[in-house]
């Protein structure tokens, strides 16, 4: 029986072959959750889960985002190539971020657990 390493993003739980994709996937999830909160903050009365759809909406599209607010406006229309799931994601039925359980900042982090395979 073989051991491999795979890494968890406390966030969600999703768990990744890979060190550097599950630490994206975190700061992808860490941008939402902050886009959700600026939303729900300015907003009054929207509904966490529009606010929460257009946090992941927006840190999904965030490159095409920073283009638009640097002077190219059409690249928000341009259709979306990415796809909806990360790369090296093991988990693909990961549970969505839940803002009232999420863990102190300090404590949203991705670790390393031993699989066996």
């Amino acid at each position: 029986m073989a051991v491999i390493a795979v890494w968890q993003c406390d966030r969600d739980g999703s768990m990744f072959e890979d060190k550097k994709q599950a630490e994206e996937h975190d700061k992808y999830l860490e941008l939402a959750a902050n886009i959700t909160s600026l939303i729900e903050s300015e907003i009054p009365g929207i509904s966490e889960q529009h606010s929460e759809a257009i946090g992941l909406l927006l840190a999904q599209r965030r490159e095409q985002l920073a283009k638009a607010c640097k002077g190219k406006p059409d690249e928000l229309l341009e259709p979306f190539h990415g796809s909806g799931e990360p790369k090296g994601l093991l988990n693909a039925d990961a549970k969505k971020v839940d803002q009232a359980s999420e863990k102190p900042k300090d404590e949203n982090k991705v670790t390393s657990i031993a699989a066996n395979q």
